[in-house]
């Protein structure tokens, strides 16, 4: 039995050594696993949690040994004992129920591997500065999984809550927001995009932001055109109809693919009232009309999201922030030409980074005289949820 689990930490071992990112690690799985057959349904769970279990915790391990890693990291996430660590480390396994992590970290030094929180993100100096006060709390969060989170179309609530116990998933509401495990399944249970929208929580409270923009510009309930500029899967021009059903979406992204995707979620979700074309953001643009409402939800590290995705966490780079801190300012430099004098610019990320979040912000401000009216860090890591960045800019 031991050799199966010897097996198992020596395929993520190697996994682990040969990833180098440039794609997502579960595409990368998947065709490691297509390309070898012997592997059964439980060897790939397994291997598979060893591999996520140590991108969450491996660049806070002091190791030479990668296979110790592997396995200190399934030892500081595990709850309780498990087949796997009472196999390789017995005499670890006494050491993991009712445990704290300071009392499992204490553990992990006494067989000389040391646990350094403060390195498990990178480029922790760069953080926003709302998050860099709760510095210890936002690193944690990391060592676990996030929720998934659906939001409630409008007027659906009943039909959602009877679809969802009818199928005993547990779940708990609050407002619009239905919050569900990662491990729970509802592709059978809910047709994408009809009742709920896949959403997770803190760009749904980006809405907050795009109900706020549409308010100062007194367009709540009446037509308005809104550009979401780059548009991707289209989650907050969503999220700006079901505010406002009376909009006229414009909806762009530099890939033809994309919007053709985009084009029937939006058919899934009922918008039959849109434009769509196709933008390369980094060269100017000029539209026939200017917007008065523009969603700039522009690319970026995504690092608020390495909790659904940490393989990224020892794949980033400075170079990599700079790179995207450019990227964003050279398409907000083509977009706000199109922005109607008086409008309302709302700026998001997926980022934790002050270069991506607050610096773009003072940069549009003394760059393009841009007024500031609202920013702020959404940071979802307390809801195990995403963190995001928003702000409300105006043009003077």
């Amino acid at each position: 039995m031991n050799g199966r689990y010897f097996s198992h930490l020596n395929t993520a071992g190697e996994l682990i050594t040969q990833f180098t990112g440039g794609l997502p690690f579960n595409l990368y799985l998947k065709q490691f696993f297509a390309a070898h057959k012997k592997y059964g349904s439980k060897d790939r769970r397994q291997i598979t949690s060893l591999c996520y279990h140590y991108f969450r915790v491996g660049n806070a391990l002091i190791s030479s040994d990668l296979k110790n890693k592997i396995i200190a990291s399934r030892f500081l996430i595990a709850t309780e004992p498990d087949d796997f660590i009472s196999a390789l480390k017995p005499d670890w396994a006494d050491f993991i129920s009712n445990r704290s992590l300071h009392d499992k970290c204490k553990f992990l030094a006494s067989v000389d591997i040391f646990v350094k929180l403060d390195v498990l993100f990178p480029l922790p100096q760069h953080l926003s500065e709302d998050i860099t006060t709760d510095k210890e709390y936002f690193l944690l969060s990391h060592l676990q999984q996030p929720d998934v989170f659906l939001r409630i179309r409008p007027n659906q609530n009943e039909k959602v809550i009877a679809k969802l116990k009818q199928a005993e998933i547990p779940y708990s509401i609050e407002n619009q927001t239905i919050t569900i495990s990662p491990n729970s399944s509802i592709n059978t249970i809910f047709e994408s995009d009809k009742l709920v929208v896949v959403q997770d929580l803190s760009s749904q409270r980006t809405g907050e932001f795009i109900r706020e923009a549409l308010s100062q510009l007194n367009k709540l309930k009446d037509r308005i055109d809104v550009w979401d500029c780059c548009a991707a899967s289209g989650g907050k021009s969503l999220l700006a109809f079901d505010i406002n059903p009376a909009i006229q979406l414009s909806v762009s992204d530099s890939r033809k693919s994309v919007l053709f995707n985009l084009q029937k979620r939006f058919a899934a979700a009922g918008i039959a009232r849109f434009d769509s074309f196709v933008a390369d953001l980094t060269k100017p643009i000029h539209l026939p009309q200017p917007f008065p409402l523009i969603i700039a939800d522009v690319p970026c590290s995504g690092s608020g999201t390495w909790g659904r995705n940490p393989e990224e966490l020892h794949h980033f780079s400075l170079e990599k922030l700079n790179d995207f801190a450019s990227l964003q300012k050279n398409i907000l430099t083509n977009v706000l030409p199109n922005l109607k004098v008086g409008g309302i610019l709302v700026y998001i990320t997926c980022s934790v980074y002050k270069a991506e979040n607050e610096d773009i912000v003072q940069w549009l401000q003394e760059n393009h005289k841009m007024k500031l009216l609202k920013m702020e860090n959404i940071e979802g890591y307390q809801q195990k949820a995403d963190t995001m960045f928003v702000a409300l800019l105006s043009t003077t």
